[in-house]
Order: C-alpha cells, then structure tokens, then sequence
C-alpha cells in the first residue's frame, strides 16, 4: 500500500487513516520473536499468471467536468502561484489542497488534485479524495475513472482497490445480471495486481465475503484455496477460515467436482475396506444364526462427509505448512521495515539498509542453486538409474517454474521498495540492472518512470538512462535524455559535457565541438565557468582535432577575460611545451603569468617551469643563466631569501638534496678561496614557498602534483569538481 502518513504535516489539512485498517484477526507468530507487523505497505503488482509489469507512469487524468463554477476561491491564484513556482515543495501543495477543500470549490479542488497527482502519483490519499469528490458531486462516472486512472499510476495500493471495489458496490445496479461480473473481474485485477504482497490479507477476506454472499461457496473456496498458497502477514486466518467454511457447508456445495468425486471415491473404499474388517469381526462374535444388517449403498452418509472433510484439511494442511514456512523467512525482514509507504520526508539509513538487505535475501533465494550445496553428493550410478526412471521434461518445467516464482517475489518486492522510496536513485538503479538482463523494454521502463515521475530533478539518473541507451546504440534516445535534462537543469556543466562526449564517441567531432564552444560563449558572464569550458574545448581542439593553434586561441581569448585564472595559463603553457619546443612562445606564456595578477606562490612556480624548459631545450648556457638570472630577481622581489649553503655564507652544516633525493651532508669546512659561479642547480628556497617547490626545478615532475594546482591530470583544477555531489562549478 502507499499511504502517506500526511497527518506529520502541518497545514496541509490531510489526516490520513493509516494505510490498513485495523484488522480484527491477530497473526499466528510462527518463530517466538516475532514482533507484530505494521499493517501499512506499498503492494506489488506482479501475479504469477501475467509476469509483466505495468506501467504506473502512463495514465492522464479525467477531462474536466462539463459543470465548472466560475470564479476560483481569493487566495487559490496566490497558493496555486507558490505551489507551481516551487512544485519540490510539498508542503505548498498540501497548503493549496486544504485550502480548496476548506472552500468546497469542485473546479479549484479538481485543478489542484490534477496538478498535484501528476508530480506524486504515489499518494493514493489523494486519489480516494479526488474520486470521493466527483462521487458527492454526483459524477459516479468521474469517480470511477479517477479510481482507474490512480490504479494505473500506483497498482499496488491495496487500498485503493478496496475504495474502487466498495465504490463500484455503491453505485452499481447489482439486480443487473453484468454487474455481479463486473465486481468479479475488478477483484481478479485487484488479487493479480496486489494480492501477493505481504499485507493484501484485507483484499482477499473482502473477496471471499463477497462471493459469500453472492451465495457461490464454491467459489469463496477457491479463492480460499490460493490465498493458502500465499505468504501474507495474517496466514493463519486464512486456514481458519477455510476450516469453518469447510465444516459449515457439503463438501459438494464448497469443493469442485473433479476433487469432490476424487475424494468421494477414496472415502468410500476405505470405508469399504474398514467395513469389511468390521464384518468380519462381527462374524465372529454374532450368534448363530443371526443375519448381517443390511447398509445403504447409494447414500452418501455423515460419516462418508466427514471422512471427505478430514481428507481435505489432510492436504490443505500440506500447503499451510509450506506457506508457513515461507511467512518465517521473511517475517524478520517485513517486521524491520518500518515506513513502507511513501512520504517526502528522508528515510534513515537503517531503513534503507532494511530494503536492501531483504532484496539481497529475495534476490540470493533466486540465484541459489537448485541442490542444496551442503547435501551429499550423489553417486553417478545411482543417479543415472534414478534418472532413467523419470523423464526430464517434468523436472525441467518444475525447475523453470519455481525459478519464475522466485523472479515474481522478486520483483513484487522491487515495487514495493519502489513506493517507500521512490526519491532515491540507487533502488531504481538497482531494479533496472535486475531487468536489464531479462527485458530491455521492461528495463527502460524503469528509467521512464524514475526520470519523468518521480526523479525529474535528479540529474545522475537521468545521465545513467542516457548511458543505458548507448551503450545499447539507441543514440537518437540518449540526445533527447540529455538535451530534456538539460532545459530542467540549464547550466549543469556535467549535462553539456556528457553532451560533448557523447557526440565525440558517435564520431560527429564537430558537433562536440560546437557544443562546447556553445558552452563558451554562454557563459562570459560567468568567469570561472567560461574558463572551465574553454580549457575543455581546446584540449578537444589539440589532442583530438590537432590543431594547437585554435586551441591557442581559445585559451588566449579566455585570458582575456579571466586574467587571473592560473588554470588557464596553466593549460596555456602546457600547449605550448608539449608541442614543437619554442623557446619564444613559452617564455611569453611565463612573461604574461607573471604580469597577471596571481598569487606570489604562484608565479614563482611559472618562472621555475620556464627554467626548467631552458635548461631542457635552450641551444646556449647564455640564455639559460639569463632566464636564471631573472627568477633570482623574482625571488628577491617576492621577499624570498637564497639558501646559505649556495651563497656560501654559512657556518654550520647544512643538508642539502642530491639528483636521488638522498640528504648529504656538506661542511662548513670549505676553502675559502673557492669562486662563487652561478649554477643552473635547483633554485634557492623562499620564504613563504611551497616546501614542495623548493625540489628545484630539475624535479619538475613532482610539480604538477602541487596541492594549489591538483593533479594535471584532472587539468589543473585546486578541487577536481564532484559532479555527484556538486553539480554547478562555482562562479
């Protein structure tokens, strides 16, 4: 069931019955810690006969009524404003119901119930108050088709089949021969939707009553029959009431012929048999002379009934075992769920655990093998006689049937999960990787709902749809998940990005480009943004389009604006290293990061990268003491201070990092006639530098894992932007 348990809301005018009313049966526990079972649940809808899901996303709401009153209520535009400027918010929705059903408008009431059923389809309160509200209005027709239309978006409400089902009780003419069977169709659809959830025990005791009193013992026996065969919280009752309906009719009136004769024909040759026995004990000890009583043959007496009646509760009791053992396996799991219904408010973590925890149990006893793994193993000569007695057909279908049961139970439980926690990701994830590997369809259906139902906002799913699409070459489907994510989300650097690479992979080179230069020219306003895309489009532009010298001027044309980013000069010079070795491009590159205005720190480590670039590609020892010259010059205008053991003005021993990392030792003791000649070594430390700067230049490798820029590999950023949990780059 999906109750909403709104009567936690304050102002919204909802006092919502629990979702199960309280039952007057109380459950047999079958283990001793078996605590009571909350009588709330969100029912499943798969049957045994029909493994399809439904689909709860594709219903439309009743058209309107011909009667509409004219003017809405004073404050309905203002409440209807606040609820559609901010439809997440559902304490605003809740706030325009009250007040439309506090004014007793049909018009503003059934406008506002359309609104809001369409963005919480699960809340089947709402759906009983919209029917109820055409019904008082005298549109019984309407009402009913609220009732179906709500059964489409949520068929496992076990309430709701009930409000529908008392509904139609209400209104239908049952002197007419069409209704009767009308009423019987809607409880099959009800049992088959819902009627293998772990608290549908309502539905079918209102299923059973009712064929009771359409005076059809028969058939209430049958639909006793399968209840049997399911695991529900009140098991017990059911037996019962078997068990009295079994005693207080014929077993003619309650079982079916074919079993009936079945059992009627077994009872009379026993009882044959046990007469025989009888007689001839009888024979015995009768006086001479005296004749055998003569007894009737062609009635049925009480004693042949109640030896019927003893072998029929034989076998029921068979399969009541069976389903009791099947209620003790999950009891433990049903009792630590504690809100199966659906509600706004978060779930604690142990409550989602609980649901992952009883999938992985439900989902194991799929997967399990056939053979128990610890019973013995067989021997091969008796099991190839065994196997020759018995053909293989009959175990394999058996084998695929408990394997399709199993699957049923499954996904009963997915649904179920599904309504409880409708508003996290990862059980949507969850249930579409279990289709995935059965039915395509049935798992993009799992998708559709989440994305355009209940997740609309929730950008990681909708990415993880259009991943499902690609990767199985549907990338007509996949554009349209990410560019309709994109209009709900606009902005999402992550969305235009998997745009991009999405085209990139599918070969169209030249629309990830435009998207990414699309990205660029819309986002001037937003400095950090337009620098992140730009760095994007022109790595896109050298290392796949080859062509450094567009990506050059998209980084220079960012600059431009962004002066200050040293992550686009960053990646500016980087292009220009990596490429043909121009001594003239990098040192203009370092020239005009130290002009900008960045941080002292910073700037040293630009005029060391350009250091070490002279000391790898310069062609004379002249150029490359001129560039050392001017980082010295840096040094001092930074505040910095040479390292004693190079000036040589230091008296006590220093240790200094030799080209393998190792500290050595150097003495004070040195000869003081010795020339100071300027070394193109790593440079002095500064005050105030980075320690990790101070490897020098020679280690430049480690200089790209500086915390200030972040791994280069991630493009230089100071934090690599979690897109799961941060979706907008900061401005």
């Amino acid at each position: 069931m999906a109750a909403e348990g709104y009567e936690e809301m304050s102002g919204n005018g909802e006092l919502e019955e629990t979702s199960a009313m309280e039952a007057s049966e109380v459950a047999a526990s079958p283990p001793a810690e078996m605590a009571e079972m909350s009588e709330e649940n969100g029912s499943p809808v798969v049957a045994p006969e029909a493994p399809v899901a439904p689909d709860p996303v594709t219903f439309s709401m009743p058209p309107p009524a011909e009667e509409e009153e004219g003017e809405f209520p004073p404050d309905f535009e203002r409440l209807w404003k606040a609820a559609h400027d901010n439809p997440q918010d559902f304490t605003s929705w809740t706030d325009l119901l009250q007040y439309c059903e506090q004014e007793s408008h049909i018009t503003a009431s059934r406008r506002a119930l359309e609104a809001f059923l369409i963005r919480y389809p699960l809340c089947y309160g709402y759906w009983k108050k919209f029917a109820d509200l055409e019904r008082r209005a005298g549109y019984n027709n309407k009402a009913e088709e609220v009732c179906v239309q709500g059964l489409k978006a949520i068929p496992l409400s076990v309430d709701l089949w009930i409000h529908y089902i008392n509904l139609l009780l209400g209104t239908l003419d049952m002197n007419l021969p069409e209704s009767p069977t009308r009423i019987r169709s809607v409880f099959e659809e009800a049992v088959v939707a819902a009627g293998l959830d772990f608290h549908s025990d309502r539905l079918w005791d209102l299923y059973v009553e009712w064929e009771k009193e359409q005076g059809n013992m028969k058939k209430a026996a049958g639909v006793l029959d399968r209840v049997l065969k399911v695991p529900t919280q009140l098991y017990n009752t059911h037996y019962d009431k078997f068990k009295e309906h079994l005693n207080s009719q014929e077993p003619k009136e309650v079982l079916s012929s074919e079993e009936y004769e079945e059992l009627r024909t077994f009872c009379r040759q026993s009882q044959k048999a046990e007469r025989a026995e009888q007689a001839q004990e009888d024979e015995e000890e009768r006086p001479p002379g005296e004749e055998e009583p003569a007894t009737p043959e062609g009635t049925d007496s009480e004693e042949l009934m109640q030896k019927i009646r003893e072998q029929v509760l034989v076998r029921r009791d068979k399969v009541y075992q069976d389903n009791e053992g099947e209620v003790r396996k999950r009891w433990h799991y049903e009792d630590a769920i504690k809100r199966p219904y659906f509600h706004v408010k978060p779930l604690d973590r142990l409550q989602l655990r609980a649901w992952h925890s009883y999938l992985d149990w439900e989902i194991a006893q799929l997967n399990k093998d056939t053979r128990d793994p610890q019973e013995p193993q067989q021997d091969p000569d008796q099991a190839a006689t065994e196997e020759s007695e018995v053909t293989a057909q009959p175990q394999e279908q058996s084998e695929d049937a408990e394997v399709a049961h199993d699957d049923y139970r499954v996904r009963i439980l997915f649904e179920r999960c599904l309504i409880a926690c409708a508003l996290y990701e990862e059980f949507w994830i969850r249930y579409n990787q279990y289709l995935e590997s059965q039915s395509l369809d049935e798992a993009r259906a799992i998708f559709k709902r989440a994305c355009e139902v209940h997740l609309a906002y929730k950008p990681n799913i909708h990415m993880q749809w259009a991943t499902f699409e690609e990767r199985h070459g549907d990338l007509t489907e996949a554009r349209r998940i990410l560019e309709a994510l994109e209009k709900t989300l606009p902005g999402l650097a992550v969305v235009r990005l998997r745009r991009a690479a999405l085209e990139r992979r599918a070969g169209q080179l030249d629309q990830s480009e435009a998207l990414l230069r699309e990205a660029v020219d819309e986002s001037k306003e937003k400095p950090t943004l337009h620098a992140f895309y730009s760095i994007k489009l022109a790595r896109l532009l050298l290392k796949l389009g080859r062509n450094p010298s567009r990506a050059r001027r998209v980084l220079q044309e960012a600059l431009e604006i962004s002066p200050d980013n040293d992550k686009l000069h960053l990646n500016l010079l980087e292009l220009e290293v990596s490429g043909d070795p121009s001594a003239e491009a990098v040192q203009e590159c370092v020239t005009r990061a130290l002009a900008a205005p960045l941080a002292p720190h910073t700037k040293i480590l630009f005029s060391q990268r350009g250091l070490q670039f002279a000391e790898d590609y310069s062609n004379s020892i002249q150029s490359v003491l001129s560039v050392y010259e001017e980082h010295q010059k840096l040094l001092k205008e930074l505040g910095g201070t040479k390292r004693g053991a190079e000036n040589g003005d230091e008296d006590s021993e220093k240790l200094s990092k030799s080209d393998d990392g190792s500290a050595v030792a150097v003495s004070a003791q040195v000869t003081p006639t010795m020339p100071h000649v300027p070394i193109t070594t790593p440079p002095p430390p500064v005050m105030g530098a980075d320690a990790n700067s101070q490897a020098g230049y020679g280690g430049y490798g480690s200089w790209y894992q500086q915390p200030q820029y972040g791994s280069y590999g991630s493009y230089g950023y100071q934090n690599t932007w979690n897109y799961n949990q941060g979706y907008y780059p900061p401005s």
